[in-house]
C-alpha cells in the first residue's frame, strides 16, 4: 500500500515545484483517438514501474494524424515510443531515418500490435438517412466525413475498408477470392478471374470517388473529423474508428448519435514501436520496452478494452464481449497485398486518391 501510495505521487513529481526530477522521462508519439487509454495506461505503469524498480518516470505523450506524427518523428521529435494507427508510418520512421530496424513488427506479439479496432460509421440519433451499409455513402442526399488519407490513419483504414467492401460484393461468384488476390498459391484462380477483377478494382474506384464527391471537407485526423460532425453538427455520416465512435457517444449522451456497424469492415491493427536510435541516445530502452510489454500485460489488455479497442488476450475479449459487435473483416494484406503495396497505389503522390480526389469549391 505505502508503495503504490508512493508512486500515485510520482505521477504529479514531473508537475511539482521543488519535487526531486524523476528518473526517466519518456515520450509517447501517438495518434489522435488514444488519448484517454493513454492518459488511464500512463498512470497504471507509473505505478507498476515504481513498484518494480523503485524508480520514478514522467510521461510525455502527443497525439495527432498517424502520418503527421510520423513525420514529426522523421523530423526529429525524440520519440522514446510511437503507437500510431498503422504499420507504414513506423515503416516510414524506420526507412527514412535508420532509427529501428525493418523488421521492427517481429519484436513484440501479433505482429506489434496489442489491439485491433475496425472501422465503424457514427450517424445522428435515429439514422434518420437510413444508413446500413457502405453503398449508402454515395448516395446523392448523404453527406460524409472523414478525416483526410493523406495525413489521417483512420481515413486509410475507412478508403481501404470500403474498397474491400466492394471488391467482395462484385466477386461474390468467386467466394473469397478477394482475400487472396495476392496468394501465390491463388495464381491459377487468379488468372482464370482475371477479366472479372479488372471489373472489380475499376467499380471498386468508381465507389471510393463517389464517396469523397459526397465529401466537403477533410480535417487532418480522426479527433478533428469528430469535432467537426459531433460540434459543428455537419455531415450526415462519420467514418471512424470503432473505439472513437465508442467514446464520441460516452462523451455527448445518447440521444444524439448512434453507431451503425457495416456488415463488412476492415481489421485495423494499430501497432507500437520502440525507437531504438533515440532510447539508446536517452538512456530509456529498459523503461520504453517495459511500457510496451506492459500494453500486453493482463492489467493493459483489460485496460485497452474498457477503453473500446479490441484486446489481444482471448479472456479479456471474452470478458468485455458486450462492448464489440460481430462483423466480418479482412485483412490489408489479403484484399491489398500489404501496407507498402497500399500505400504506393492509393496514397502516394500521384496515386488513386490523388487521381479521383477533387475537392469541393
Amino acid at each position: 500500500m505505502k508503495k503504490s501510495l508512493i508512486a500515485l505521487l510520482c505521477i504529479i513529481i514531473a508537475l511539482t515545484a521543488g519535487c526531486p526530477a524523476p528518473n526517466h522521462r519518456l515520450i509517447n508519439v501517438s495518434y489522435d483517438p488514444t488519448r484517454e487509454l493513454y492518459r488511464e495506461f500512463n498512470q497504471a505503469f507509473i505505478e507498476h514501474y515504481y513498484n518494480e524498480t523503485g524508480k520514478t518516470i514522467r510521461i510525455e505523450v502527443t497525439h495527432g494524424g498517424s502520418s503527421a506524427q510520423a513525420r514529426n518523428v522523421i523530423n526529429g521529435l525524440e520519440a522514446d515510443v510511437v503507437t500510431l494507427a498503422l504499420a507504414y508510418d513506423i515503416d516510414s520512421i524506420a526507412q527514412h531515418t535508420g532509427l529501428l530496424p525493418p523488421d521492427w513488427q517481429a519484436r513484440l506479439p501479433h505482429n506489434s500490435t496489442p489491439y485491433s479496432s475496425t472501422v465503424v460509421f457514427l450517424v445522428r440519433d435515429g439514422n434518420p438517412k437510413n444508413i446500413k451499409s457502405w453503398e449508402c455513402l454515395i448516395r446523392p442526399d448523404v453527406e460524409v466525413v472523414v478525416a483526410d488519407p493523406r495525413t489521417s490513419g483512420v481515413a486509410r483504414w475507412a478508403y481501404l475498408a470500403g474498397w474491400g467492401y466492394i471488391l467482395k460484393r462484385e466477386l461474390a461468384e468467386h467466394g473469397n477470392l478477394y482475400k487472396r488476390l495476392h496468394d501465390p498459391d491463388a495464381a491459377a484462380e487468379l488468372a482464370a478471374a482475371q477479366a472479372d477483377i479488372d471489373a472489380a478494382q475499376e467499380t471498386a474506384r468508381e465507389y471510393i470517388s463517389a464517396i469523397y464527391q459526397n465529401v466537403r471537407i477533410l480535417p487532418q485526423g480522426a479527433r478533428s473529423a469528430s469535432q467537426v460532425f459531433v460540434r459543428q453538427n455537419t455531415g450526415d455520416v462519420l467514418l471512424d474508428w470503432e473505439n472513437q465512435a465508442k467514446l464520441t457517444i460516452n462523451e455527448f449522451g445518447k440521444g444524439q448519435i448512434e453507431i451503425v456497424v457495416p456488415p463488412i469492415s476492415i481489421l485495423a491493427e494499430p501497432p507500437v514501436a520502440l525507437i531504438d536510435g533515440n532510447v539508446d541516445k536517452r538512456g530509456t530502452r529498459e523503461v520504453a520496452q517495459a511500457y510496451l510489454e506492459f500494453l500486453y500485460s493482463p492489467i493493459g489488455q483489460d485496460m485497452v478494452a474498457r477503453h473500446y479497442y479490441r484486446p489481444r488476450d482471448a479472456e479479456i475479449l471474452a470478458k468485455y464481449r458486450d462492448n464489440f459487435v460481430e462483423v466480418e473483416m479482412f485483412t490489408v494484406d489479403e484484399v491489398f497485398g500489404g501496407w507498402h503495396k497500399a500505400q504506393q497505389e492509393h496514397f502516394e503522390t500521384g496515386g488513386v486518391f490523388e487521381r479521383i480526389y477533387i475537392p469541393v469549391r
